[in-house]
């Protein structure tokens, strides 16, 4: 290192964020400024640069996610600054989602471990679940078998675990990557005897088991829609958002083969995100059930067995 660099470094240290920026609220007002003027694009959970800053700040300094005030004149020591700092910029320039970076993402009150091996848990199913499902479920303690397809990190599988407390769950991917994800997400919650990973493309690995509901949130973008996704989604596996030309070819599976792996008076429920025009042309003698929710409606059908091609 020359005389020059340091001191470069050690004008960094005298001035810029790292000796200027103090308490969590100088960092706040700096993050939320750094994201702006960077354009990031906030898809994954949060809505605003505001409540992204808070997110990648909070879970930084390992504090509260729910309780920014009692922090906000708290002062960061030196050595956390350089992480905070770090963090922010990966945000900012890298466009790497704040989940990635703290390594976890939220579904309501449930944390699930995360990386770049699977997409950050997002799913209209974590509101649709708090109440099993009902109508749609007569009764979430009669379940007794359930699948999750295209699980990924395993989030909507442990949901289903707390949702339907007498089923076992079954959680299939394509992916081995995302089946280790998944798996430490089912310690994490100490759910080895009742969830179940496979190995599985839809159901190629299921044979003939069937369960009593089946649910997915399978890749379903559009090759149009993926060629217009902002830099953060590109970090995600490609193999977990495209799915065809028309973002139903998943979906085409899951329709075609969802009866010969559902008990009688089992329920098929898939979420396909905006797309409801797509799947409405593309099975039209189908009589789907579209679910609303807080965060959207239509967004999710329901496809009861008896209603499915090749029901028995």
């Amino acid at each position: 290192m020359t005389e020059h660099d340091h001191n470069d470094d050690e004008l960094e240290h005298e001035h810029g964020p790292l000796a200027e920026l103090v308490t969590v609220r100088d960092w706040l007002r700096y993050a939320v400024t750094r994201f702006n003027r960077a354009g990031i694009f906030c898809g994954h959970g949060v809505g605003d640069t505001y409540d992204e800053a808070v997110w990648l700040i909070l879970g930084s300094l390992a504090l509260p996610l729910d309780r920014l005030e009692p922090f906000l004149d708290a002062c960061i020591p030196g050595e956390e600054r350089i992480a905070l700092f770090e963090a922010i910029e990966q945000r900012a320039d890298a466009r790497r989602p704040t989940a990635y970076i703290l390594g976890e993402a939220w579904l309501g009150d449930f944390r699930f471990s995360v990386d770049e091996r699977v997409i950050v848990p997002r799913s209209f199913f974590a509101e649709l679940l708090e109440d099993g499902l009902s109508p749609w479920v007569d009764a979430p303690e009669a379940v007794g078998s359930a699948l999750d397809l295209c699980t990924g990190s395993g989030c909507l599988a442990v949901l289903m675990a707390h949702a339907f407390p007498h089923a076992e769950i079954t959680a299939a991917d394509l992916s081995e990557d995302a089946l280790d994800v998944a798996r430490q997400n089912v310690v994490d919650y100490g759910l080895e005897e009742r969830i179940e990973l496979v190995h599985s493309d839809v159901f190629s690995a299921l044979r003939d088991r069937r369960f009593d509901l089946i649910l997915s949130n399978p890749p379903y973008v559009t090759a149009e829609a993926m060629d217009a996704l902002p830099p953060e989604y590109l970090h995600e596996p490609r193999m977990a958002l495209a799915s065809g030309e028309d973002g139903l070819d998943v979906v085409r599976k899951l329709i075609a083969h969802a009866a010969q792996h559902l008990n009688p008076r089992g329920v098929l429920a898939v979420e396909v995100g905006h797309n409801r025009d797509l799947v409405e042309a593309a099975f039209p003698d189908l009589p789907f059930t579209w679910l609303s929710s807080r965060g959207g409606d239509d967004m999710v059908f329901v496809l009861k067995k008896e209603e499915l091609p090749g029901a028995d």
